[in-house]
């Protein structure tokens, strides 16, 4: 058992450094020799850990969906309020996009296209349980209001990742806004796009 608690941990330390380097260089541009040198393995090691460039790619995608459950989903799943269970998730899903800074978020959101065949499926569909998630919960907000919904749930949900995940393109955490500043007014922006309230 304490073998495989080293290996899983080996491997996210590879996917923490490896994911870095398809940022810098994208997937296409970083060569597994790259990567070697970057992790301190040789190319046999790496390829002992990870099998294949297109296996690294998906693991780095699958410890990325790792973080975001247990970052943000694990501490929202079990909220009754629709809109408190909203209203976390953004504030959570933001915090782990901009405080943490993931290198594996970011190649999830740059080069899911890289992936193919049964692995990229396997992402996809925990991609979309989140996405499932956050329509769930939309039209459960929505429900609460008054009046004809704004916008459609699904609509809603992917409104919320687009703007979310694109953060870490402009958002410098040593600029004059603050994180917590910027999650609530992201809250109260989309919460007013839902319900024409707050």
């Amino acid at each position: 058992m304490a073998q495989t608690s080293k290996s899983r941990q080996t491997l996210r330390e590879i996917c923490r450094t490896a994911a870095r380097v398809f940022f810098e260089k994208g997937y296409d541009g970083a060569s597994m020799q790259d990567i070697a040198k970057a992790v301190g393995l040789t190319k046999a090691g790496l390829y002992h850990h990870v099998g294949s460039k297109d296996r690294l790619l998906f693991e780095i995608m699958n410890y990325g969906m790792d973080i975001l459950d247990d970052t943000v989903l694990r501490n929202v799943r079990n909220i009754v309020d629709p809109r408190e269970r909203l209203r976390r998730t953004i504030i959570g899903h933001i915090d782990l996009i901009v405080r943490a800074r993931d290198r594996e978020i970011t190649v999830i959101l740059h080069e899911n296209r890289s992936l193919k065949g049964a692995l990229r499926k396997k992402i996809n569909a925990r991609k979309k349980d989140y996405i499932q998630f956050l329509e769930e919960t939309v039209a459960q907000v929505q429900a609460q209001g008054a009046g004809k919904p704004l916008v459609a749930p699904r609509i809603g949900a992917f409104a919320l990742l687009g703007t979310i995940n694109w953060i870490y393109q402009w958002y410098d955490p040593e600029g004059p806004i603050n994180q917590n500043e910027l999650a609530q007014t992201f809250a109260d922006f989309f919460f007013r796009g839902l319900l024409g309230t707050v």
